[in-house]
């Protein structure tokens, strides 16, 4: 599928992304801006994750908790969230309140109101998600790698977790946030899409009329550079887990940015090896030897790094080491092997097949398009992902599980119930 759009830059730098679709009559507005958890100072983590809470407080103009009520009653639904590297806020309406979401967020840039009252708010409501998704949540720390990260990365800021340190949002004054608004949530650090049933040129004269005089309180965000030292030993590590029964085995791996080609080539080694009942881990260690409840691998690229994660749970009587060794022999299957012509072909249309129907709605394409944009450096990106995916070759796979899925590269952790510490 080949995406059409425009884009086009206004005088203070946003960059805005139209894509027309009149299939369905819904629009959908997406604001992305260029800030994630890497941007924090090491002793004010969480801020970019409590700003995609603190800007639905209110502004000038929208009073304080009336955010969802005026979605809602438009017929629209929104919501936001927060990486290392973006924090995203998008509406969905019906066509007709395409002026309103535009004015939403042109408010919420231009006139978000930052005090007391709401900082003290939305911390609440952070902690409660920190307890909530993190530490009273099975698995919560791997699944949002408060158990992975601090061992990959010890120099780059993705050692730290998105959500945060809460005691770093208690001790931070009001005119630190303030500060943190004034920093990044700029029109020259933000991209906006449009996508939906619109016209052109009057999704232009509205855009030109809420965004075009939003001035910018600091210079475009540079990027950060930060070289993390490579992994040349195994780190062997032992994490517990009070939420857990069943233990974790579990290796992670630090691997190259979302817009490297290995990159690419390392979904495809995940799908090959837990996508569907006839994957390799799953035939080999569920299926055939009956040794795993469950299997995972999945590689998440991000701007500057990314992490490839396998791991496995065991059935009843089954050892981690038992897993580790089974998982062993996939890799090594992979690093001194060529994957067969039928297994590369099925692979290929796995991946097409998950790419095009991620890109069935205007929610989904709007962030494609941003993404796109912000972190390959050319919307045009995004229709020339199945061309890359596809000039990965089996002598591909077979090179990269060797260069970055060596035994001496990963984070050999065990990650167990606390009744066994």
């Amino acid at each position: 599928m080949t995406l059409s759009f425009t884009e086009y830059d206004l005088a203070n730098g946003l960059h805005v992304i139209l894509y027309p679709d009149s299939t369905a009559p819904v629009v959908t507005v997406g604001m992305m801006y260029h800030v994630g958890a890497k941007d924090e100072q090491p002793e004010r983590t969480g801020f970019a994750h409590f700003f995609e809470h603190l800007l639905f407080e209110g502004t000038k103009n929208i009073s304080r908790g009336k955010w969802f009520d005026i979605v809602s009653a438009n017929g629209g639904h929104n919501n936001a969230f927060t990486t290392q590297d973006k924090t995203y806020f998008y509406e969905v309406f019906p066509a007709n309140n395409l002026e309103l979401a535009l004015w939403m967020e042109a408010e919420r840039l231009l006139h978000p109101i930052i005090n007391e009252i709401g900082v003290s708010t939305q911390n609440s409501v952070v902690k409660e998600e920190k307890s909530q998704r993190i530490d009273n949540a099975p698995y919560g720390r791997i699944m949002y790698r408060e158990a992975i990260n601090r061992y990959l990365f010890g120099q780059h800021p993705y050692k730290g977790t998105v959500i945060g340190e809460t005691a770093h949002l208690d001790a931070a004054t009001l005119d630190e946030f303030v500060l943190f608004k004034k920093r990044f949530y700029n029109p020259n650090n933000a991209v906006l899409v449009v996508a939906g049933d619109f016209q052109e040129a009057t999704a232009k004269e509205w855009i030109a009329k809420y965004f075009a005089n939003i001035p910018n309180t600091a210079d475009k965000k540079k990027p950060i550079k930060v070289d993390e030292l490579p992994i040349t030993q195994t780190i062997k590590a032992t994490e517990y887990d009070n939420n857990i029964q069943i233990p974790l085995k579990l290796y992670a791996y630090c691997t190259p940015a979302m817009a490297h080609k290995d990159a690419y080539t390392l979904d495809l080694i995940a799908y090959l090896l837990t996508d569907g009942k006839s994957a390799r881990l799953y035939k080999k260690m569920i299926d055939e030897e009956k040794t795993a409840l469950q299997v995972l691998a999945f590689s998440d690229a991000q701007e500057d790094y990314g992490v490839y994660i396998m791991g496995a749970l065991p059935m009843e009587g089954v050892s981690l080491a038992q897993l580790a060794e089974q998982m062993d022999e996939e890799i090594v299957k992979l690093q001194t092997e060529l994957i067969s012509e039928r297994e590369y072909e099925k692979l290929q249309n796995q991946i097409e097949m998950q790419f095009v129907s991620g890109l069935t709605n205007m929610e989904s394409i709007a962030l494609a398009l941003a993404d796109s944009y912000l972190f390959y450096k050319d919307t045009h990106a995004i229709n020339n992902t199945i061309a890359m995916y596809r000039s990965v070759t089996r002598e591909d796979i077979r090179e990269t599980a060797r260069q970055y899925l060596g035994a001496h590269q990963r984070l050999d952790l065990d990650y167990l119930p606390a009744t066994e510490e």
